[in-house]
């Protein structure tokens, strides 16, 4: 900070290198034909559909740029690198799980409900962008939407008997409840993702493998694996992410009572 800088204008600088705090670049003139319009709402549908088609590998400013018919350098300004990028794209999902506020014909539900509401809007979207979980789980995201779907998810929280005040353990659920939600989202993204490497459902793996793990598993060595496996039920990949999101509601619930 130089003598004539105030703090404020000092601890300003680096929020205005977040692409969340720059503004779009103005309309520019240009000559005649006029060049193919431009936006970030524009570039963000077209990593959507390249990242939903081929994953995060498959999306790069210059791939983007071809799909917008424009030259790559044209999207500089716009987003300055990919990771920029990313978090563009990260925003835009948030945008499908931030829950719809309460009105007069659907009020506010239980903490329960609104938690068990948020994390299906929140799988139906990893379901539809495959991608969007591994972008969960290291710095969080700011982008506004990003930010509305995480004071959801506090509100709802917040309701709970025993949270409301109580902004550290509020913290400690939310956070609790996010990575139920990245860890289970990632497993089961990652089953589909070898079902279509390999070729084969996951049953036909468990088919493969059982004679191995019979042989294993009879010579006594692992009896509760052997017990575990014997009695397996097999749920639904829904199933199973439901039973699991009840052992974290369970656990907030007995923490707060």
């Amino acid at each position: 900070m130089t003598t004539r800088q105030s703090k404020a204008e000092a601890e300003a600088e680096p929020a205005a290198t977040l692409i969340w705090a720059r503004p779009e670049p103005p309309a520019r003139r240009a000559p005649q034909p006029q060049p193919q319009p431009l936006s970030r709402a524009l570039i963000v549908g077209a990593a959507l559909e390249l990242a939903d088609a081929d994953g995060l590998e498959g999306v790069s400013i210059r791939r983007v740029a071809a799909v917008l018919e424009v030259g790559p350098m044209r999207l500089y300004g716009y987003v300055d690198t990919k990771d920029e990028l990313l978090d563009l794209m990260a925003d835009a999902v948030y945008a499908e799980i931030t829950p719809p506020a309460p009105t007069a014909d659907h009020p506010t539900q239980d903490w329960q409900a609104g938690l068990r509401l948020i994390a299906g809007l929140t799988r139906r979207a990893a379901l539809r962008h495959e991608w969007f979980p591994e972008l969960l789980g290291g710095r969080p995201h700011l982008g506004p939407h990003a930010l509305a779907a995480l004071e959801a998810r506090l509100s709802v929280l917040n309701s709970a008997p025993g949270l409301a005040g109580r902004p550290a353990a509020l913290r400690r659920a939310a956070a609790a409840f996010h990575a139920y939600l990245v860890g289970a989202l990632r497993t089961e993204l990652a089953q589909r993702q070898a079902d279509r490497t390999e070729g084969r459902s996951e049953e036909q793996w468990r088919d493969a493998v059982s004679p191995y793990l019979r042989q294993v598993l009879e010579a006594g060595r692992h009896p509760l694996l052997a017990e575990v496996i014997g009695k397996a039920e097999h749920p639904t990949p829904g199933e199973e992410f439901e039973a699991g999101l009840e052992i974290v509601l369970n656990g907030i619930a007995a923490q707060v009572s």
